[in-house]
């Protein structure tokens, strides 16, 4: 695998990471201008190479797809994001493309997006966005939230129509549930953004009605309608009785399009919700029609983001945190600070290149930068307000958890590593914390203060869970004597109550010993993890280069994991989306015993390792329809997602290409197919759509 394709894989890994916690937990792992940037560097990394461009790659969908706390709800229409400019430039040059205006201008609320569908003028559902084309019922929850009618007013309502916009706090509303909160002695909500998604993501609608929540919309899904424009569009829904903004223009062109993005920046203070752009649509429906959209965004409208807003403050400490693959990240610990409305005292640094690049010291004033969220960046220091005390950081040469001496991986490896992969509990922590994830096995139960419990606590002194190998063995006993203090998810470092001393916590039993409903539930969502598919038991085990998309093809070819572990690099490299670098990783992984016990203790557990009926390794390949053809999926396909597609072209025998050249038997082309599709025509190369697909594929696939 080569350096490109190497880093393309590692911001996906992120991508997808930042994006499960934003949609799924309410939570921001990184600012939003670093995910930003983390997308720019994807999409330019894959337009200069098309080759690299995968079917499930966070530049072709939508980010979050629906939990499982609430029903899974399809829309009628999918449910778009929208693409970014950051500069004028950016900006000027999307105008250039969409052609002349009017464009209808409007703030960017930092909010949830919600779709309400009525029927004959009644509020029938509500649904987040999720994946965009799947998000999550929240009907009776939306139901709560004053401003948004349960029977639209006026008259020519139409048969079904989507209604889409943003549920948030005002800010004055959540500076008064916020000090509500304190005088009862409870803690704050961090902000207004995550705070009302995860008011509207409650499963007792009680909650969500005790909680300030409002909505406005801006636009509609699903909808035969006769309107011309966009701004005709906000005065029919406000005439309905729906919450529209007051604060939308329509101007002549793009110089004063951008004008409104500057105008509204200078007083974005004043504005009632959070914001962290402006939006600009082109107003004729007409036109928005005839340049459509990608698989992922609308051509017609843009999101103009603002730079994150920077504060200073004392940089405190800066400390070394290790992940589950033992990477040494230095953090800075801040005096805590408020930063674009939550409390901030965290700051990632990456590696110890970053500090010194930055050229930080202990004790310095530094500035700090946040677009909304839990991790900000350091900017650098505020040279003029040093007075001397300030020090050096010095990267450590031992593993602050367990001892080892830190190395470098490779001489390629700009990280610090600590190589006690089997007994550091750091790793340990976080190996378990993310079998527990929904990248891995999706185990509700086994999130990180329930990992940090089960490898860490304080009673019995010793740990129930000493490798992935006990974790299928765990029973009632070895989980109630635990005491264990709650670790921070994002620094490995203790929380601590009002007084300053460390939480410390019967995690899983009841104060009279009896067994608590984290014990319960933790034991049977073990149970059910064990019939898991076989992909994520082979992402749950750490291997490093190893992601959902490497781990779905390996086991669709294989059939086992006995059978993956037991072939040649060779023909592990063989199977499409693997290659040599990830080969050498499995083969490696296996070499070490205690990993060989990983897998012995977990099918002795119960846990299945095989996929049920598969005929072994290269069976497909030998008896299916696409029997050594090369096919590539491009575009939105409406019946099924591309990485389906791709799953049945790989279940009948086929290889699931990534991009397109003289081997490819046939292009299978959806909606928005851009580039393979012109490559295919270049090289004579088939195109069949997904109907044809369907055909032929019709009563051989399971």
């Amino acid at each position: 695998m080569s350096k490109v394709s190497e880093r393309a894989e590692e911001l996906r890994s992120q991508i997808q990471r930042y994006r499960m916690a934003y949609y799924q937990n309410n939570e921001s792992l990184i600012p939003d201008h670093e995910y930003d940037a983390l997308e720019k560097e994807l999409k330019a990394l894959e337009q200069n190479h098309p080759e690299l461009i995968d079917s499930q790659s966070p530049s072709q969908i939508v980010g979050g797809k629906a939990a499982e706390v609430f029903s899974p709800v399809e829309h009628l229409e999918p449910m778009l994001s929208l693409d970014n400019a950051f500069s004028k430039e950016d900006f000027l040059a999307w105008a250039k493309r969409v052609g002349e205006g009017p464009f209808l201008c409007e703030p960017k609320i930092d909010g949830l997006a919600l779709c309400l569908t009525y029927e004959q003028g009644v509020l029938t559902r509500a649904a987040t966005r999720g994946d965009g084309a799947v998000g999550e019922d929240v009907t009776q929850n939306a139901l709560t939230i004053k401003g948004i009618p349960h029977r639209l007013t006026g008259t020519h309502h139409p048969e079904v129509i989507e209604i889409r916009g943003e549920v948030f706090f005002g800010l004055k509303d959540f500076a008064r549930l916020n000090a509500s909160l304190v005088q009862a002695g409870k803690p704050v909500f961090a902000n207004p953004r995550n705070s009302a998604s995860g008011s509207l993501r409650q499963k007792d609608p009680s909650v969500s009605a005790a909680r300030p929540l409002r909505m406005l919309v801006h636009g509609f899904g699903a909808w035969q309608g006769n309107l011309k424009s966009q701004s005709e569009v906000y005065e029919l829904l406000a005439s309905w009785g729906l919450p529209t903004t007051k604060r939308y223009e329509v101007v002549k062109d793009a110089e004063a399009a951008f004008e409104f993005i500057t105008n509204l920046e200078s007083s974005r203070h004043d504005v009632e919700h959070e914001i962290d752009g402006a939006v600009i649509k082109i107003d004729s429906l007409q036109n928005q029609s005839e340049l459509g959209k990608t698989s992922r965004a609308p051509r017609w409208a843009i999101a103009y983001k603002y730079p994150p807003e920077q504060v200073n403050t004392k940089l405190l400490d800066i400390r070394v945190s290790i992940g589950r693959t033992g990477r040494a990240t230095p953090f800075a610990v801040l005096a805590p600070v408020l930063v674009a409305g939550s409390e901030v005292e965290f700051a990632t640094l990456h590696n110890q290149d970053q500090v010194k690049a930055k050229g930080i010291l202990i004790g310095d004033t530094v500035s700090i930068r946040k677009a909304g969220d839990v991790i900000p960046e350091i900017l650098g220091p505020v040279l003029a307000l040093r007075d001397g005390s300030e020090t050096a950081f010095e990267m450590p040469l031992n593993c602050p958890e367990c001892g080892q001496k830190l190395a470098r991986a490779s001489s390629a490896d700009v990280d610090l590593r600590c190589p006690n992969s089997k007994s550091c509990p750091a790793q340990l922590r976080e190996r378990i914390a993310y079998i527990g994830s929904r990248a891995a096995l999706d185990i509700e139960a086994l999130g990180y203060v329930s990992a940090a419990a089960l490898t860490q606590p304080l009673e019995p002194k010793i740990p129930p869970v000493i490798s992935e190998a006990d974790l299928f063995d765990l029973k009632l006993e070895d989980l109630l004597p635990i005491r264990s203090m709650v670790l921070d998810p994002d620094t490995g470092l203790a929380k601590h109550d009002a007084l300053g001393n460390p939480k410390i916590v019967d995690f899983f039993a009841r104060k009279d010993g009896s067994a608590g409903e984290v014990a319960i539930k933790l034991l049977a969502n073990l149970e059910e993890a064990k019939t898991r598919a076989l992909w994520r038991i082979l992402v749950s085990l750490s291997i490093r280069h190893v992601g959902p998309v490497a781990a779905r093809a390996l086991t669709e070819h294989f059939g086992s994991l006995s059978a993956i572990f037991a072939a040649s690099e060779f023909e592990l490299s063989e199977v499409a989306g693997v290659g040599p670098t990830l080969a050498q990783s499995i083969s490696e992984w296996f070499l070490i015993d205690w990993h060989k016990e990983i897998l012995e203790r977990w099918e002795k557990a119960g846990v299945q390792l095989a996929i049920p009926g598969h005929l072994g390794p290269g069976s497909a390949s030998k008896n299916g329809i696409f029997a050594g053809l090369s096919i590539v999926v491009t575009g939105s396909l409406e019946t099924m997602t591309r990485e389906e597609a791709e799953a049945v072209i790989i279940e009948l025998g086929g290889k699931a290409a990534s991009s397109v050249s003289k081997k490819t038997a046939f292009l299978v082309a959806g909606p928005g197919a851009g580039s393979k599709l012109i490559k295919a025509q270049e090289l004579g190369v088939a195109v069949i759509s997904e109907q044809e697909f369907l055909q032929r594929t019709a009563g051989n696939s399971n």
